[in-house]
């Protein structure tokens, strides 16, 4: 008969990355990774599905005691996330009009009958 160890739990558990989910998915991890969320722009936090999370502390991989309190915000803080990818402006100068040339010509019709 062979006895088999069961792993113990520590009392540390690593914070999971929740930057980018929305919110429902990152309940869902949260309670997978055996920590709790709070959101100070976000009162009701249990009702948000919808909006993606873009900040958290403590950082991803940090070690934190089982149940801790992780803390995500919704909307970017003052001076954060101004522009980006986001800011559809007129580029200039502008590419030249006409769109991409072909270097080869064109082919000639496929059914064309020979002769």
């Amino acid at each position: 008969m062979t006895s088999v160890r069961k792993p113990r739990k520590t009392p540390e558990v690593r914070v999971p990355r929740l930057v980018g989910l929305m919110a429902v998915d990152a309940r869902e991890t949260a309670e997978e990774g055996e920590v709790l969320l709070d959101s100070p722009d976000r009162p009701d936090l249990d009702l948000t599905v919808v909006d993606y999370v873009v900040r958290q502390y403590p950082l991803p991989d940090s070690e934190v005691p089982r149940w801790a309190v992780v803390t995500v915000w919704f909307d970017f803080g003052e001076g954060e996330g101004d522009g980006g990818a986001g800011v559809r402006e007129p580029r200039q100068p502008r590419p030249p009009s006409g769109g991409l040339q072909r270097e080869l010509d064109a082919p000639g019709d496929p059914f064309a009958l020979l002769g």
